[in-house]
């Protein structure tokens, strides 16, 4: 899907990679990455939130092919085996009994960052990038462009129940997706005029009524994403063009699925990456 007020030229401005939260669907933005690097569309620069900081913060740091390539092996080879969240039951249960507020600790994301990551500041990236956390203490929208590069994506994948609150400067933030999930509207404040938007999908699935508990917190969720994306997408200024690629997955049918609650399902990371690479390239091809 392409919308924009007037066909921009991407040599007009600068182009924007826009890489939105989801967890483990964040293999559906590999996909995409592997099909942008294939075509040699660049990024002037990357806007991250969630799993999209990682993903983000990974293609800022070297050359585009490479780190595209360089991407797609640690999902596959990497965080497939890693022990993010995989702690065990009685591990889950001590995290929730010592700190009362989340079930995992945010160590091996740590320790899994510092070994992919090459720099240590986004001052160091060859790529400018950002990325998106929510400040508990202000009830705003925050962004990192500065300093530690794995504290701010730490803060950005804090998934609030999940892992912990990141401090930094006496304050506390929480994963980026609960303000702006998919931060097309920094892209536009930062200057591009060509976004390409990539995401885990869902953002035009239709939802039902509640009938379950579970249920009230996703519906809940979804609709401050959607709502927040879609209204940036319409606020669209005349001289910007934005490209949301497609996901390859079809959820028109499937509403409230629970399925979309397990946020550590990584048997369909291959799955996902296969089927995001061939729909994106596909849609790349028709707008050549």
């Amino acid at each position: 899907m392409a919308t924009s007020g007037s066909a921009g030229s991407e040599s007009d401005g600068g182009v924007a990679f826009v890489l939105g939260g989801g967890g483990l669907r964040g293999a559906a933005e590999v996909g995409m990455i592997k099909a942008l690097a294939e075509t040699d569309i660049r990024p002037d620069m990357v806007f991250g939130t969630s799993i999209g900081s990682v993903n983000g913060a990974i293609i800022s740091s070297g050359e585009f092919t490479e780190t595209a390539a360089l991407l797609e092996s640690r999902w596959v080879n990497e965080l497939a085996l890693s022990s993010i969240l995989r702690e065990s039951v009685w591990g889950r249960v001590s995290n929730i009994v010592r700190h009362r507020t989340h079930l995992h600790s945010n160590q091996s994301l740590r320790d899994l960052l510092v070994k992919w990551l090459p720099h240590q500041t986004f001052e160091d990236l060859p790529v400018p990038f950002q990325c998106s956390a929510a400040c508990i203490e202000t009830s705003s929208e925050a962004w990192f462009e500065s300093g530690s590069l794995i504290d701010s994506v730490l803060a950005s994948c804090a998934a609030p129940g999940l892992m912990p609150p990141v401090e930094a400067n006496g304050l506390h933030y929480i994963d980026g997706g609960v303000v702006n999930s998919i931060p097309v509207s920094r892209a536009v404040e930062t200057g591009a005029t060509t976004i390409y938007v990539m995401h885990v999908g869902n953002i035009d699935t239709p939802l039902r009524l509640p009938r379950h508990a579970w249920d009230v917190a996703f519906v809940s969720f979804e609709i401050a994403r959607r709502h927040r994306f879609h209204r940036d997408m319409e606020n669209l200024p005349s001289h910007v063009t934005a490209h949301v690629l497609p996901t390859g997955v079809d959820n028109s049918y499937k509403f409230n699925d629970p399925a979309k609650l397990r946020y550590n399902n990584r048997k369909s990371i291959p799955a996902g990456i296969e089927r995001s690479y061939e729909a994106a390239s596909e849609y790349l091809r028709r707008i050549g």
